[in-house]
């Protein structure tokens, strides 16, 4: 990459002595703690909406990308190809779960909710558990999900911060050059190569690991959906009313590793004992079948061509993150988790003849 006029001019944090420089580095990475720890108590919410953009603009630019390769016209009109499809994806989804899905989602809530307090009935009578409701279970887990931010706290307020994370991800995705060039500014010129090679190496890690959630998505609502349909009448079961409706939940909550998985087991199990017992079994079979094929078929298919994430970490994360943020938080751990690692693997490689140590003393003279 030949660096522009901006990178050769001199930035504000150009120090020359480099015993200096060594310091002041010292004393960034304390300053650098603090401002994230401040930041993650006043500005989460902020911080949040940004980096749901910048995962938003990798999105976008990894659709630019793949288009460039059959489509060879200018990149602004690529772009725009790939958010109208974003958008009319967007709205087909809505006009049809508004139109085919609406009688489902009801018959989803009511069979879950009956389901549910038959367990927590099971579990009095038995003596596991004291006598509980579901508002009651339902607010204890709502409270330990965490601290929500203000701006996340309403309906209109998650609105508000879904249409500005889109917004964001389109003005990053149609330049994203110009914000590399204003990050690069601010650091030293002799580190700007360095913040290039990590900047376009974390680029490249997202886009391979969200093209590796979709396709994930897609195979798991597809397979939900041919065994909840076909395989049902395979061995002699109706197919389940819910089946279409149990396949876009399945290939929506999967771009959530383990969490989606287990909510969307939940669901599936719970419809399959509301239509009978064998049904409830056959569920289980669809859940065991569609994640075991997409854990040890799939995701090391994926794994070969995106980061390697390992699933204890994930899930950590994914903890750490949804009791902080909520549900922004948790949906946003997996590609932070990936930039992170690919910026640190990245920065470790050493360039070749150069080496950072810090700077020899001078020796005073014995008095």
């Amino acid at each position: 990459m030949n660096p522009g006029p901006e990178e050769q001019s001199v930035g504000p944090t150009e120090i020359e002595d480099p015993r200096l420089r060594f310091e002041v580095r010292k004393a960034l990475v304390w300053i650098g703690l603090t401002l994230l720890a401040a930041g993650v108590i006043l500005l989460a919410a902020p911080l949040l909406l940004i980096a749901g953009g910048l995962v938003f603009a990798v999105l976008l630019d990894g659709g630019t990308r793949l288009l460039g390769r059959v489509l060879p016209i200018a990149r602004a009109w690529r772009l725009l190809i790939v958010v109208l499809l974003f958008f009319g994806f967007i709205g087909w989804t809505g006009w049809y779960a508004g139109t085919s899905f609406v009688e489902q989602f009801a018959a989803l809530r009511d069979t879950v909710v009956a389901q549910f307090e038959r367990l927590l009935g099971w579990a009095s009578r038995t003596g596991m558990i004291d006598d509980l409701t579901l508002d009651s279970v339902g607010g204890q887990i709502l409270s330990s999900v965490g601290r929500v931010t203000s701006i996340l706290g309403t309906a209109l307020g998650a609105l508000t911060g879904v249409v500005l994370m889109i917004v964001i991800g389109i003005f990053i995705a149609a330049e994203p050059r110009l914000y590399d060039r204003g990050l690069a500014w601010m650091l030293p010129r002799a580190t700007r190569p360095k913040f290039y090679e990590i900047s376009d190496h974390v680029a490249y890690a997202l886009r391979r690991l969200l093209a590796g959630r979709l396709l994930g998505m897609l195979i798991e609502g597809v397979f939900t959906y041919v065994m909840l349909t076909l395989g049902a009448r395979l061995i002699g079961l109706e197919p389940f009313a819910l089946a279409p409706l149990l396949a876009l939940l399945t290939g929506l909550l999967a771009f959530i590793p383990n969490v989606g998985a287990f909510v969307s087991g939940v669901l599936l199990v719970a419809v399959g004992f509301s239509q009978s017992n064998e049904a409830g079994f056959y569920a289980i079979f669809v859940y065991l079948f569609v994640q075991n094929f997409d854990g040890y078929v799939v995701i090391p298919m994926i794994a070969k061509k995106t980061v390697d994430l390992a699933p204890a970490l994930v899930l950590a994360m994914q903890i750490v993150m949804g009791t902080l943020f909520g549900i922004l938080g948790l949906l946003l751990a997996d590609p932070l988790l990936a930039a992170i690692k690919a910026a640190l693997e990245q920065y470790s490689k050493v360039t070749p003849g150069k080496t950072d140590v810090p700077p020899k003393r001078e020796e005073r003279p014995a008095s």
